[in-house]
């Protein structure tokens, strides 16, 4: 059974697709950017406040189907620009504190509404 995740504590889909599903004892999340959920606009400035932002909204989406960063299994993150990888990896590092999950980084042409980075996670269920 699948079945679809929400909250208003992350930016909304703004397609056809749902925040995360969860199936077989997994949460498969989609893409997060760096959307404020409130104003459902792009947060200024460069890789670090858009990376606070992504985690924030992702930590929301594994909040609500009841996991933490502790439950995360694989992350994929995507970058606009590889040289900012360290500074991603610093807020990444401080988000998800003592989790360290499986996670692949590539970098891409673009992104949506033209966002420096994106990352999804898959989480075990509780």
């Amino acid at each position: 059974m699948l079945t679809p995740i929400h909250t208003d504590h992350a930016p909304a889909a703004i397609g056809p697709y749902a925040q995360a599903v969860s199936a077989g004892g997994f949460l498969f999340t989609a893409g997060q950017i760096a959307l404020d959920p409130a104003t459902m606009t792009v947060v200024p400035g460069d890789v670090v406040p858009q990376t606070e932002r992504v985690l924030a909204n992702l930590g929301a989406v594994l909040a609500q189907a009841g996991c933490s960063w502790a439950d995360v299994v694989k992350t994929t993150v995507f970058l606009q620009d590889m040289a900012d990888f360290p500074r991603f990896n610093e807020v990444y590092a401080r988000a998800l504190g003592d989790a360290r999950p499986a996670r692949s980084t590539v970098q891409v042409a673009g992104l949506p509404r033209g966002v420096l980075v994106e990352v999804e996670a898959v989480a075990k269920l509780p």
